[in-house]
């Protein structure tokens, strides 16, 4: 499995010297420029995990983890100068999972952020929420939750989301999803999977995001980046 790492540090130097460190790990890695617009880029680039400076123009690192924790519960490790005990506890109480004090050694970041990786994602195919583009679907209650709103859906729109959540990245078929969508000796025909995706996409658009669900023309479906 592939990781990507959102750098979050208004310290441009500090923060290609990160990039430049975690790609010899094989870690694919972001870099915010506007700190006006961190969600936006954390919705953009799905991250596996976020490297979250505390001191930020506009809006300091504590509000933009709260802000990430409304729609995802994606790895957030804190850096910051301030190590004292206060800023730790404040870190930690806004959902981060781990806090990296300044100047450290970055032998020392990639080793606490591999092991990061390998405690959110070794059991990934257990858990209940499947994540793209900052939207989670929540297998336990078969709901969509959009920026903290949760979506219902029927049954046929949640298989559709679950088998193309699953296959992200990936082009799936029409004739898998009809197979998946099949319940005893319901048959689903390709008409009956056009209605469901039909209603399916007008919710997603209720939600702005009415590009979520792409047509490969001929083919199938599959997740819009």
């Amino acid at each position: 499995m592939s990781y990507k790492i959102l750098i979050v540090e208004d310290d441009a130097v500090i923060a290609e010297e990160i990039a430049h460190h975690l790609a010899r790990w094989n870690l694919e890695t972001a870099i915010v420029k506007d700190f006006s617009q961190v969600m936006t880029e954390f919705t953009n680039q799905s991250p596996s995990l976020v490297l979250l400076d505390i001191s930020l123009p506009f809006y300091n690192g504590y509000y933009w983890c709260g802000e990430i924790r409304k729609v995802s519960k994606v790895p957030v490790i804190f850096l910051s100068s301030a190590s004292e005990n206060m800023n730790i506890v404040m870190a930690m109480n806004m959902g981060g999972d781990d806090f990296i004090a300044k100047p450290f050694h970055f032998d020392v970041l990639s080793a606490k952020i591999q092991a990061m990786l390998r405690r959110a994602y070794s059991f990934a195919g257990q858990t209940n929420l499947l994540e793209h583009r900052g939207v989670l679907l929540n297998l336990s209650n078969a709901s969509l939750e959009v920026e903290g709103n949760k979506v219902e859906l029927t049954k046929n729109e949640f298989r559709i989301l679950q088998i193309l959540f699953e296959h992200k990245g990936e082009t799936v078929r029409r004739e898998e999803i009809m197979k998946h969508l099949w319940d005893g000796d319901c048959f689903v025909d390709d008409n009956t999977l056009a209605v469901n995706m039909a209603r399916l996409r007008k919710k997603l658009q209720e939600e702005h995001l009415a590009d979520f669900i792409l047509t490969k023309k001929g083919i199938g479906y599959q997740l819009g980046d």
